[in-house]
C-alpha cells in the first residue's frame, strides 16, 4: 500500500520534526518510544494549532 502522507515540500520533513522537537522542549515531553499517548498528542495538537495560525495569517494577508 503506498504512503498517504507524501511531503511534496522540498524540506518540509526537516522542518517538520525541528517544530516538534522545539514544541516538545516547550510542554517538557520527551520524545522517545516510552512516551504517553497523552504526551505525543499535546505536541501534535499545538502543531496543529500553530500550523493553521500560521495559514490563516497568510490567508488575511
Amino acid at each position: 500500500m503506498p504512503a498517504r502522507n507524501r511531503l511534496i515540500v522540498p524540506g518540509a520533513e526537516e522542518a517538520v520534526q525541528q517544530m516538534k522537537i522545539e514544541i516538545a522542549a516547550e510542554l517538557g515531553v520527551e520524545l522517545s518510544g516510552n512516551t504517553t499517548a497523552r504526551g505525543n498528542g499535546s505536541v501534535g495538537g499545538e502543531m496543529t494549532k500553530r500550523l493553521v495560525r500560521e495559514a490563516q495569517s497568510k490567508w488575511q494577508q
